[in-house]
């Protein structure tokens, strides 16, 4: 199996990841406001992997640079902002405008594609992301069309930030060793969600984060999300990026709702209609045409 194969696999494995977890998060923002959820868990991210770094691949701080940290620091932005916009969006919208209005990034990722990194926009690449999208509205409406409003907006905002940040993404991974840049990304993103909580919410979630990280559900949430769905599963995406596209990425990405719904059909008690069902076979169509396309993969720059 070529590398190109094995990073794709290794990212659906972290839209697995993203998805099965998003029912325990869910319960735990009902707690920790997300605001304060991201500072602790970026923040947590990015002390774990400076720790497994500093202890098994130190070599790679040698490689450190103020461009390298500048990178970090524009990845870190773009998804503080992706997440950010969408907390910020579900104010104002439905869960299912808000899911169904971030996966667009699996259409704006490929023109980012073709602009940052000169990848042309196959015809697999636009059947592929227009089954994403066709299986997204279906698996994510089950009621009257789409409508949208302001908080609508600020999701788009979200998935458009989301899209530049798997696209720069395939720009500087070949550049840099994937643990700093990861690293420093994460870094950026706990200490931009700190200003943001306590500019927002104010000092009351962040003060009384002690006392609130003690409930189960979020200290459950935590050290999932910590651990294997930020700081493990970005430091897949950085590394895998060097050897497929960003449009495949984003196609790959846009199982996580199929995951997510999977996972609440189990654990969550909910139902999936015929609808759903048709979204999630789309979807997954979607991942193979683009995997089992003639595609070639970028190759790393030495």
């Amino acid at each position: 199996m070529n590398r190109s194969r094995i990073a794709d696999l290794s990212l659906l494995l972290v839209a697995m990841m993203w998805g099965c977890t998003f029912l325990i998060v869910q319960h735990a923002v009902r707690v920790l406001p997300p605001l304060a959820f991201n500072s602790i868990r970026f923040t947590g991210a990015a002390v774990l992997l400076a720790l497994i770094t500093a202890l098994f691949y130190r070599h790679e701080w040698k490689k450190l640079s103020w461009r390298m940290l500048l990178h970090s620091l524009l990845l870190g932005l773009f998804l503080f902002m992706g997440y950010a916009l969408q907390t910020m969006g579900l104010l104002y919208t439905t869960t299912s405008n808000t899911g169904f209005i971030t996966g667009l990034s699996v259409v704006i990722v490929p023109f980012l594609s073709l602009v940052l990194l000169k990848h042309a926009i196959s015809r697999y690449t636009w059947i592929s992301a227009a089954i994403a999208v066709a299986g997204l509205y279906l698996l994510t409406f089950t009621g009257p069309g789409l409508s949208l409003n302001t908080g609508d907006g600020l999701v788009l905002l979200c998935a458009a930030a989301f899209a530049l940040q798997v696209a720069y993404t395939g720009v500087y991974a070949p550049r840099y060793p994937a643990l700093p840049l990861v690293t420093l990304q994460l870094a950026f993103v706990g200490l931009l969600s700190i200003a943001a909580s306590l500019l927002i919410d104010g000092p009351g979630p962040l003060s009384r984060s002690g006392e609130l990280i003690a409930e189960p559900d979020v200290l459950w949430a935590l050290l999932v999300s910590i651990g294997p769905t930020s700081a493990f599963a970005f430091w897949i995406q950085t590394a895998c990026q060097k050897y497929t596209t960003p449009s495949r990425v984003a196609i790959i990405y846009a199982m996580e709702p199929v995951f997510a719904a999977f996972t609440g059909l189990i654990f969550g008690g909910e139902t999936l209609g015929l609808s759903a069902a048709l979204g999630c076979i789309c979807i997954l169509a979607a991942m193979l045409i683009a995997e089992l396309s003639p595609q070639p993969a970028p190759k790393p720059s030495g």
